[in-house]
């Protein structure tokens, strides 16, 4: 699939504005960075305690990975007082080192107000994260009292360099960013391009071609919603005059897109030819022209349909590509900054609110971890708390929570067994060992944004690599981090699912009703006449929806890619697809003078559809449905588009309770009524 790419866009590709590259890199570096500044001080002005490396360790990674905060000056803060936090909870670790009992209490206390401080949003988050680690690794490393000065210098030198390789020598710039976004949108579109042309070279789509062509469209929307987040917007988020060159950027976008889905969708009934295919990878001119003229003798047919959509997305992504090259040139200096600005939410710190109800469920399963783990032994017992408190981390109900759990452990065992088989070969051999481990920890951070499992593999091998350069690294000190690390992935996993129980149909509630909500807002506005403009925005906000619809339903089967096998939830999944798509299609081809009483007649029913369908939330999910057949129309781009939208939005909405069929001029079943051809 990537023959013919340059490294740079496969990379850009696989790997959107490069963001996980980056991520990789500033927590590696940061971590190298510390490390030997921390050992030129021990070195050449005063020793210090192995507790000033750990957190200096540590808090470089967290540095990296939970400031989350927007501008630098925002992150320096955050990471001074996290550093503010960490000698605070290390000093009180360090006090309470003889009282163990009390110590243990303490840290559960350190791991709720850690876990509450998420309701103050990010920095809540950052400064919870550095807390709970400075506790564990100031119990973990038992520093004196008296060493506590010297300990200090590990969270400030973490802090600083942290700071000056993100703010400084990887810096976050939202041009570059977009400009890679663009390259990224263009590289999945590439990779699209090439899947066609192989079905048109075989002249028939298969099931495993379906499968494929869904699965990169996934991945286009995935880097499409990415570079929308860069274009900067005012406060509203509707594009005004002022914001004209942001607005077309937009809208090349937008189409793109659009015409990238489009394509897919007509090639699944009538696969295109492969010399329009091949014409559109090579921007032929020529050949497009004299397939723009063909297309006339064929109208009305099905390859008619077709051919037009592969022009189309070959329009839209020479635009694109103009768009790129122009943004090469001048780095965007013509889309003006605007000031991020944000409305502080009220803080809840009542059961109502998740975050809560997580802190509760963090501090539970941390209690149970700590005392199985205390049985199984007195000195490693931390490693079953760090289990049952990072499983929780960025999850959004039980489901969510047990994949984590899962993950962990699997990524552990698999990274113990790889690891210590490794640090047996590199046995005596402290150079390589210590390249192997940097590798290690650039890879483990480099896939932590897309499989937890993959970073905590990385991390295990990077772990044995360090007992054994130690020359502690034993079977059974393995196998007891096993086994920690199972008790914690266990506890929490167990108190998810039974105590105050975020449920994962919940939680998918929740998004489908904000999707039905988007939806019907969309309707209302073509309704109501609004401005192009307006109506793309709410078109993106629908496709947002859809996304967050696809993460909710993940727990509930390996089929929410909605492409790996038949299923329930594949066939669900893929209705919303089908009408955000078709929301899409509204957006892009709707105007003002073309509602008459017809279309808000079809409006009104659709809203209407929404009406009944709606307070029903998951409950779709649980419909048995026959396999659906494709419509036979697709693509209404040249008459009647946002007119046949609406039915189509309608249509595909009954198909979520086809056993409930309403009388409705766009029922399942029924044809679609006929279209002005004038």
């Amino acid at each position: 699939m990537i023959f013919g790419f340059e490294f740079r866009d496969w990379l850009l590709a696989n790997d959107p504005a490069l963001s996980r590259l980056r991520m990789g890199s500033r927590v590696t570096l940061s971590i190298m960075l510390s490390f030997l500044i921390l050992f030129a001080i021990s070195t050449l002005i005063v020793p210090l305690p192995t507790a000033s490396y750990g957190l200096g360790i540590v808090l470089s990674i967290e540095g990296g990975v939970a400031v989350r905060d927007k501008g630098s000056t925002r992150q320096l803060i955050t990471r001074l007082l996290g550093c503010i936090a960490s000698v605070v909870v290390v000093g009180i670790a360090a006090a309470l080192e003889s009282h163990r009992i009390l110590s243990d209490f303490i840290f559960l206390l350190v791991i709720f107000l850690a876990s509450s401080g998420r309701v103050y949003g990010p920095r809540g988050f950052a400064i919870g994260m550095f807390a709970f680690t400075s506790y564990f690794m100031g119990s973990y490393f038992q520093p004196k009292i008296a060493e506590l000065p010297l300990v200090v210098i590990g969270p400030v030198v973490s802090a600083l360099v942290s700071h000056w390789v993100r703010a400084v020598l990887l810096p976050d710039n939202w041009r570059r960013d977009l400009l890679r976004s663009l390259e990224s949108v263009r590289g999945r579109i590439n990779q699209i391009l090439f899947k066609l042309a192989a079905v048109a070279a075989d002249g028939k789509v298969e099931e495993a071609d379906r499968q494929e062509l869904r699965q990169l469209e996934d991945r286009l929307k995935e880097v499409v919603l990415m570079a929308e987040s860069f274009i900067p917007r005012p406060p509203g988020g509707v594009f005004d005059g002022a914001s004209a060159p942001a607005a077309e950027l937009a809208i090349r976008l937008f189409d793109a897109h659009l015409a990238t889905e489009s394509a897919i969708m007509v090639s699944f009934q009538s696969p295109p030819s492969f010399a329009l295919v091949h014409a559109v990878i090579e921007d032929d001119r020529a050949v497009l022209s004299a397939e723009e003229k063909a297309v006339a003798d064929i109208e009305g047919q099905l390859q008619s349909e077709t051919a037009r959509a592969v022009l189309w997305l070959g329009a839209a992504r020479r635009q694109l590509m103009e768009t790129i090259d122009a943004g090469r040139r001048t780095e965007f200096a013509e889309i003006a900054s605007i000031a991020e600005t944000s409305t502080p939410e009220a803080v809840d710190f009542s059961l109502k609110n998740p975050l809560m109800r997580s802190a509760l469920q963090i501090t539970l399963a941390s209690a149970i971890a700590m005392t199985l783990g205390l049985a199984l032994s007195r000195e490693r017992w931390f490693w079953a708390v760090l289990a049952s408190f990072l499983v929780f981390t960025n999850t959004n109900s039980r489901g969510d929570t047990a994949i984590k759990a899962l993950q962990r452990s699997i990524g552990t065992l698999f990274g113990i067994a790889f690891g210590l088989v490794l640090a047996t070969v590199l046995t005596g051999q402290t150079a390589i060992a210590v390249v192997v481990a940097v590798v290690c920890i650039f890879l483990a951070f480099y896939f932590l944004q897309i499989s937890y499992a993959t970073m905590t593999f990385f991390i295990s091998i990077v772990l044995c690599l360090i007992y054994g350069m130690m020359g502690v690294l034993t079977f059974d000190l393995l196998k007891l981090r096993l086994e920690e690390t199972v008790i914690g992935a266990v506890a929490g996993a167990l108190v998810a699912f039974l105590v105050l129980p975020s449920r994962t149909r919940e939680t998918l509630d929740t998004a489908i009703d904000k999707w039905f909500a988007t939806l019907k807002k969309l309707l209302s506005a073509v309704s109501d006449k609004k401005s192009q403009p307006e109506l793309i925005v709410i078109a993106q906000e629908v496709d947002a929806c859809y996304r967050d619809i696809t993460l909710a339903a993940r727990p509930l089967g390996s089929s929410w890619s909605i492409v790996t096998r038949p299923g329930q939830i594949r066939q669900t999944l893929a209705i919303f697809l089908s009408v955000t798509y078709w929301s899409r299609i509204l957006a892009r081809n709707h105007t003002a003078d073309a509602v008459d009483d017809d279309l808000k007649r079809r409006i009104a029913a659709d809203i209407a559809l929404l009406d009944v369908v709606a307070p029903r939330g998951s409950e779709c999910f649980l419909v048995t449905r026959k396999q659906m057949k494709p419509t036979g129309r697709h693509l209404p781009l040249w008459r009647g588009g946002a007119r046949l939208a609406v039915e189509m939005i309608g249509s595909t909405l009954d198909r979520l309770y086809p056993h409930e069929t309403q009388d409705l001029p766009f029922a399942a079943g029924k044809a679609i009524a006929p279209l002005n051809q004038e």
